[in-house]
């Protein structure tokens, strides 16, 4: 319900304060199970993605923000599901696997924290390991510009033009057991390639 209600008011932010312009919002399937992979540069970078596509999105956020009073409820509010950045977190992970088995949309960072603009670093399994066990189709993405907007440290953002880009959709099947960890990786650093690639695009 939080989610429906503040959607529009942030697409009307973004456009007014951002400018955002979105490249290959068809791409992104209007039904069934889709996990979206983008860079991660701001804390702005959800909204962003999230006013990009018609789709209503679930995303993970660091568990402490959830202990925020205000924000906690906001989180929950807005399909967001806490996630332990400190190794890995098989709760997280079942979590955002069964949003995917629910046939909805789940944003997703595989380098998993927040970077500087035009730096890819390199993802994280656990990105792989969803799109291989639930089947869904892979939609990379890249934001342009959310780091200039508001970087790590600053508490207003600058008005300053974004852009999101949305590249084909990716698929993973999955392979003989015995090399599932290996086949993880290799989905992740072909996930991480395709969002390179559309970075280089983005100019």
């Amino acid at each position: 319900m939080l989610y429906e209600v503040l959607k529009p008011i942030a697409v009307v932010v973004m456009r007014l304060l951002f400018r955002v312009e979105v490249r290959g919002g068809d791409r992104v399937p209007a039904t069934g199970p889709v996990l979206i992979v983008s860079n991660h540069v701001s804390l702005l970078d959800p909204p962003f993605v999230g006013g990009a596509t018609r789709r209503q999105l679930c995303f993970m956020a660091k568990a402490e923000l959830f202990d925020i009073p205000l924000l906690g409820w906001v989180l929950r509010g807005v399909n967001a599901r806490p996630v332990r950045r400190d190794g890995t977190d098989a709760k997280a992970l079942k979590a955002a696997l069964r949003v995917l088995q629910e046939g909805k949309a789940l944003l997703v960072f595989p380098e998993g924290t927040r970077g500087d603009e035009r730096t890819m670093r390199e993802g994280k399994p656990g990105a792989g390991m969803l799109a291989v066990l639930s089947g869904a189709a892979v939609v990379p993405a890249y934001v342009s510009g959310s780091g200039r907007a508001l970087p790590r440290g600053r508490v207003i953002p600058r008005p300053v033009k974004v852009r999101v880009t949305f590249g084909p959709p990716l698929s993973f099947k999955a392979e003989a057991p015995g090399r599932s960890k290996e086949r993880y990786r290799e989905a992740t650093e072909e996930m991480m390639r395709a969002i390179a690639q559309l970075g280089e695009q983005s100019g």
